[in-house]
Parts: C-alpha cells; structure tokens; sequence
C-alpha cells in the first residue's frame, strides 16, 4: 500500500514539474507576431529579434511620500532623496 501511494505522489510531481516548465518555455506573447513553426528560420540558426517590453500607459509623476513614520530611517524619506537609487517596497500591515 505504502509503495502505491508512493507511486501516486511521484507522478503528481512529475505532472506539476511538466506544467510549470511548459509555463516557463511558452510565455503568452502581447505581440501580434506569429511564433516560428518548424522548418521556419528559426530552425535554421538564424537570430530571433529581441522581446519588445509591453507598452504602459504614462500616469504621470509618482505621487510624494507623506508617511512621517519610517522604520529603519532616521528622517522621513522623500522621492527626491531617493531619486536615481534602485527602491524596493515591502508593505505590509497589521490587520
């Protein structure tokens, strides 16, 4: 019994590795180019232009910063003294 459930356990993870590598090897595309079939060029070595990124509408300047409670900090922050910095935002909150 311990070898069938076993079994059963192996090929569930084998189907779940299967589907996320497929997920990862075909991503959904926003062009309107079609994919190279076989026999296409692609087959034949030649290089595949590079991905466009997907085009975002523009809001605008990010609005300021009004917290004046900052963990880790000294004095409250400001996007102008963290413009040209790479900025990572953890929120969380207590509920």
């Amino acid at each position: 019994m311990k070898l069938w459930i076993l079994a059963v356990c192996a090929l569930l993870l084998v189907g779940c590795a299967s589907a996320a590598a497929l997920k990862s090897v075909a991503p959904e595309s926003a062009s309107s180019e079609p994919l190279p079939t076989a026999g296409s060029q692609a087959d034949s070595g030649a290089i595949m232009p590079a991905a466009r990124p997907p085009e975002l509408p523009n809001l605008g300047p990010a609005p300021e910063l009004e917290n004046e409670v900052w963990l880790n900090v000294d004095t409250p922050l400001r996007l102008a003294n963290l413009r040209g910095q790479v900025v990572a935002l953890d929120m969380w909150t207590f509920g």
